[in-house]
């Protein structure tokens, strides 16, 4: 990697990072002024009952604690590449040309989805917040599928891609036509997974190690500016997890899952047959604690309804762990190395 392509990875990532802190404290102020969080504690389980454990264990955290804090990483990224594409364009003679990282080609397409994913996650937390329970699981799926069907569609009419690498599988597999709902099934499956964002430091961690991951194999294919974007992200999650560490200063909640699930899905098909790379066949190693997290609860539903009891204690599968007794920190340390680990195996399989 050449020094300016280091410099293009390096410097977007801290000026998320140091963005994000210095955003904070605003951000802060205005979230506990206004009480930004939910009037009332407790959940509903997925079969629609009340989820008992789960409000055992949370009840007295949901309340107090805001929401809306995925705003320091998804505007810690937009004002990065904004930042980087207004200096290139004051000063197009200089070194800060090259750092800007919004492009046609690798970078249009995740910012667009993770600003969208943003704003209507954003629309179900002040709804949550006001008391009004948020927008119903219904229609925040099918604002996510329709999103990913566009997406789906312009990698398949206009990037010409209609093949995807498979874990174990040596050779891209043609998909044509069915393209387009796998990757629509893919990206609601990875924001499944953004229910992973229950306990102090959690979901900060595991999107860190997901977006560094992809940040170095989007570096090893060549694409500098995806690479980037990668980097933005995981600076802006940096910030975030300073703050998120117990005890929380706010949650990341949709505001910040929808938008940073959305985001993956792209950056995982565009690092992949396009770049000829194998991004979707690393994506269940890099995002195992989402996919664990998705098949924990899948596991719940049917166990339920062909067993009539519970599998786990309570699902997603990190609850599962707390109802068994570990401490809250402890699941999220453990999912972190687990979620580290997990990225390294990725990369080398999407690499060699």
């Amino acid at each position: 990697m050449t020094e300016l392509n280091a410099l293009k990875i390096f410097i977007p990532a801290a000026s998320a990072f140091l963005i994000g802190i210095a955003a904070t404290p605003l951000l802060t102020h205005f979230l506990y002024k206004y009480k930004m969080w939910k009037p009332r504690a407790g959940k509903t389980a997925l079969d629609g009952t009340q989820a008992t454990t789960f409000n055992n264990l949370h009840a007295g955290r949901e309340v107090g604690t805001p929401r809306f804090g995925g705003v320091i990483v998804w505007g810690s990224v937009l004002l990065t590449a904004g930042l980087f594409s207004a200096l290139a364009a004051l000063f197009h003679d200089s070194i800060l040309k090259n750092l800007a990282f919004i492009s046609r080609s690798e970078t249009w397409v995740p910012l667009a989805t993770l600003a969208v994913g943003a704003f209507v996650g954003g629309i179900d937390d002040f709804f949550e917040t006001r008391g009004g329970g948020g927008l119903r699981l219904r229609t925040r799926l099918y604002i996510v599928a329709s999103v990913a069907f566009l997406c789906a569609i312009w990698f398949y009419a206009k990037l010409g891609v209609s093949s995807v690498s498979i874990l174990f599988v040596p050779h891209p597999v043609p998909l044509n036509l069915f393209f387009i709902p796998f990757f629509v099934f893919v990206a609601l499956f990875m924001y499944a997974g953004g229910v992973i964002d229950g306990i102090d430091g959690l979901a900060g961690g595991v999107f860190l190690s997901m977006f560094g991951a992809y940040a170095g194999i989007a570096v090893f294919e060549h694409q500098p500016n995806l690479a980037a974007f990668c980097a933005a992200t995981f600076g802006g999650l940096l910030a975030f997890l300073w703050f998120n560490i117990p005890p929380a200063r706010f949650y990341l909640s949709e505001t910040g899952t929808m938008g940073l699930t959305l985001s993956l899905t792209v950056v995982a098909f565009l690092s992949d047959t396009l770049s000829d790379g194998r991004g979707i066949a690393a994506l269940p190693i890099i995002a195992l604690p989402l996919v664990a997290t998705v098949f924990s609860n899948i596991v719940q539903v049917i166990g339920k309804k062909m067993t009539g009891k519970k599998i786990l204690r309570i699902a997603p599968l990190h609850h599962h762990f707390e109802a068994l007794g570990w401490p809250p920190y402890k699941v999220t340390m453990r999912y972190w190395i687990v979620g580290i680990v997990a990225a390294l195996i990725g990369v080398t399989i999407a690499i060699l």
